[in-house]
């Protein structure tokens, strides 16, 4: 078949970046051609398979997003803050390039990620080739920009009532899908298929300090500061054993100062152990700054590096204080081998009830609460704690691999697979 995914944003490894790319690799693995639509300036970068062609179209300065991070080579500004003018600039220009390139080559379905903006492209960039479309919606838009904000639901609602299919990742995304959207059509092709998990990259036996030093050694190149490693990140690292790691954004809203109250009543007990915090984000300087004893903040990782990272630890811990549409990084870290524990809230509920005894849970903001988890995982046995590991990889491998995600999204669109 030939497919088509429209993704507004670029491919760096976060959210639905990381969503285009595994899917658009496993239905290259399925035997279908792919083509991406997005803004990645450097799709070298992100190899997909031979059967895969990422397009750019030219949407002039501004890029509306839902957290304003900065981007290469446009202006990235809040979707809530654009004015009517220029959102229907950009939205104009998505139409025209999606509907120019169904008419050159046409395809069998497109997948447009995120209700705003992918909905409205695909809706009128297929309306004059009558090709069906999906829409895979994110917590992002939901949460960041569409509560609250009645115009931006409007946009959104309609695209949702013709889509061949509408995607959520968890029961919790259907319900904010329908608390801010409304009743509609929509519902009744609405399906919660999860993202997935990289098993061959995310694995237990890829734990390696001497291969992570190499890694960060060799950081840098174009991206953008805040998105590397620290430049002394390895030397930070020197003295850690063993440890605890948060591996995410660095914001409030991430529950990481949760995680640091926390982990001031845990140090004292576990002498051997730091604790570890991988990310970038605006709250940086502020969370440093609450930071205790045996606190190693490396900034950001790429998943290589991540993959050599996460097995080593002896838990991880998922602290979001606001919802969260999956809860992706508990799955990572579970595929590792590492117990996740995680707010008991949204989509990261939804995945500890999936990994049963592999995961530990706790109520968002619960400081206390989560020194108690952290302790409990801390004071396993290590046979123990790994055969907990193992059978958390198994529950990941039997529920999200990318390539059983990626056959769900045909079959629940009506195509075969």
């Amino acid at each position: 078949m030939n497919l088509v995914l429209w993704h507004g944003y670029l491919l760096a490894d976060t959210g639905s970046n990381i969503y285009t790319r595994q899917i658009a690799h496993a239905w290259a693995e399925l035997g279908h051609q792919v083509r991406v639509l997005c803004q990645e300036p450097h799709p070298e970068r992100y190899p997909m398979g031979e059967r895969v062609r990422v397009l750019r179209p030219a949407i002039g300065p501004l890029l509306p997003t839902f957290v304003v991070d900065r981007y290469e080579g446009v202006e990235a500004r809040h979707v809530g803050a654009m004015s009517e003018a220029e959102l229907g600039a950009y939205l104009d220009a998505n139409v025209s390039a999606l509907r120019d390139e169904l008419a050159r080559e046409p395809a069998d379905l497109v997948l447009a990620n995120h209700a705003i903006m992918g909905g409205p492209v695909a809706a009128a960039g297929c309306a004059e080739s009558s090709t069906p479309y999906a829409v895979k919606v994110h917590g992002s838009e939901l949460e960041y920009a569409i509560r609250g904000r009645p115009d931006l639901a409007a946009m959104g609602r309609a695209p949702l009532d013709c889509a061949a299919a509408v995607f959520a990742g968890s029961q919790h995304i259907v319900a904010v899908t329908r608390e801010l959207l409304g009743d509609g059509p929509y519902l009744e092709r609405t399906r919660i298929v999860p993202p997935g998990v990289d098993l061959e990259l995310f694995r237990p036996d890829r734990g390696s300090w001497e291969e992570l030093r190499r890694l960060l050694g060799s950081a840098g190149g174009t991206a953008q500061a805040e998105r590397l490693p620290d430049p002394d990140a390895a030397a930070r690292l020197a003295g850690v054993d063993r440890f605890v790691l948060y591996f995410g954004k660095l914001l409030f809203t991430k529950g990481v100062a949760t995680l640091l109250e926390a982990w001031g009543r845990v140090a004292g007990q576990h002498p051997g152990h730091h604790l570890v915090v991988v990310g970038f984000g605006g709250d940086r300087g502020a969370l440093e700054a609450e930071a205790g004893e045996r606190v190693v903040f490396t900034g950001a990782m790429d998943h290589e590096q991540l993959s050599r990272l996460i097995p080593l630890a002896d838990c991880t811990v998922v602290p979001s204080v606001l919802s969260e549409a999956f809860g992706m990084v508990a799955a990572e870290a579970a595929a590792c081998g590492v117990i996740p524990v995680v707010a008991g809230h949204s989509g990261l509920a939804e995945v500890a009830e999936g990994l049963g005894d592999a995961a530990r849970t706790f109520p968002a903001g619960d400081a206390a609460a989560l020194a108690a988890r952290v302790e409990d995982v801390l004071g396993l046995p290590d046979a123990e704690r790994r055969a907990l590991g193992e059978r958390g990889r198994e529950r990941v491998a039997g529920r999200w691999s990318w390539q059983r995600v990626a056959q769900r999204l045909l079959q629940e669109s009506g195509l075969p697979v």
